[in-house]
């Protein structure tokens, strides 16, 4: 690994927002499962949650997203009721995109707090289930023919609402990075030297300590370890 790309990984990591995620609540088109994921990295979530429609083998996702994959964990869940339990034990406010009387303009919500944003399958929308658990049912106001968005879109727009509120708050300029440093470690080493990773991995082998310039600090052993058949 290069010093510049450990750099840059440390960077990335420095933005995380461990208390900002997304959950997709059955939604199936490959591209806009994609464009969630895509835009989630670029405004530093570091971990999405998903429950499929049922009966749907999705567990890998294709398109443009193919690179953010990569950096970011995504959480199957086997029911809505689950992911929101999920969530809340994460102490998030839960967020639904809705229409209704009590449905507040998106950009009035405090997203400085640990927040979850439901999104909901293209055609039937967010669930009865998840609407009844919400904090708060946000709506993008419109003023055109249409009064729906694509899923994707819609949430784009909310998630750069909460990285306009948090790049305000100074939550993404910490000194130290709000993901646990066990995370940073491991995201590190498997970004930066992934043939190692994945043959430690099969092995049952930790991960070694990286220097300031992102080599590999291990002991006669563990190299050992690593080269034995």
């Amino acid at each position: 690994m290069s010093p510049e790309r450990f750099a840059r990984i440390k960077e990335v990591l420095a933005a995380r927002q461990p208390d900002l995620t997304v959950c997709m609540e059955e939604v199936h088109k490959p591209q806009n499962i994609s464009a969630v994921i895509r835009t989630a990295d670029a405004v530093g979530v570091h971990q999405l949650h998903a429950v499929w429609p049922k009966g749907s083998k999705m567990r890998t996702f294709g398109g443009t997203s193919a690179g953010s994959r990569n950096w970011i964990d995504t959480v199957i869940h086997n029911s809505t009721d689950e992911a929101i339990g999920a969530l809340r034990s994460q102490g998030m406010q839960v967020l639904v995109t809705n229409l209704c009387e009590s449905s507040v303009d998106y950009r009035d919500i405090d997203y400085t707090k640990p927040t979850a944003i439901v999104v909901g399958q293209e055609k039937t929308g967010i669930s009865d289930k998840a609407l009844a658990q919400a904090d708060h049912h946000i709506v993008i106001p419109m003023v055109g023919m249409v009064q729906s968005l694509n899923v994707s879109v819609a949430t784009a727009l909310v998630l750069y609402e909460a990285q306009r509120q948090r790049q305000i708050a100074g939550m993404y300029h910490r000194e130290t990075p709000a993901l646990d440093p066990e995370e940073v470690h491991r995201i590190l080493f498997e970004g930066g030297h992934p043939v190692m990773a994945k043959v430690a991995k099969r092995k049952g082998l930790p991960y070694p300590p990286l220097d300031d310039e992102g080599q590999i600090v291990a002991d006669p052993s563990w190299w050992d370890a690593i080269q034995s058949a």
